[in-house]
């Protein structure tokens, strides 16, 4: 089975994280923190700052790591490294995604994660609620 490399960002702003729905693909309307793949030669914090700006003109700085998830799609296995961020300017654009939401530990569950995503939530929420 393919391994897909990517990052995403569990970005934070005060008691709430940012989470983007796919706007395109196979997975099109589901929840997700934003991210992407990791291109040849990037090293992971690289690909994220670049992907974040690729997909909401958004510029970010990266907080701490928060871990890996593994996850077994039908076609693919996915190894998603996962950062807290914050971000540096408060502006966004939605480039990629068809809408945005800034969800607290109680609300997280109100907005259909992607599987892969739904472990990261978890751990999320922990962290929202210290």
């Amino acid at each position: 089975m393919k391994t897909v490399n990517v990052v995403a960002a569990v970005i934070k702003k005060g008691d709430k994280i940012l989470a983007t729905q796919r706007g395109y693909g196979e997975f099109k309307d589901g929840w997700e923190f934003p991210g992407g793949k990791i291109e040849a030669g990037e090293t992971p914090a690289e690909a994220l700052v670049r992907e974040i700006k690729e997909e909401l003109n958004a510029h970010i700085k990266i907080d701490d790591e928060l871990g890996m998830v593994e996850y077994d799609y039908p076609d693919f296995h996915l190894h998603m490294q996962c950062f807290l961020c914050s971000l540096v300017s408060d502006e966004m654009t939605l480039l990629e995604h068809e809408d945005m939401k800034w969800l607290t530990a109680t609300t997280m569950n109100h907005v259909d994660w992607l599987p892969a995503d739904v472990e990261m939530v978890q751990k999320v929420k922990k962290i929202l609620q210290q």
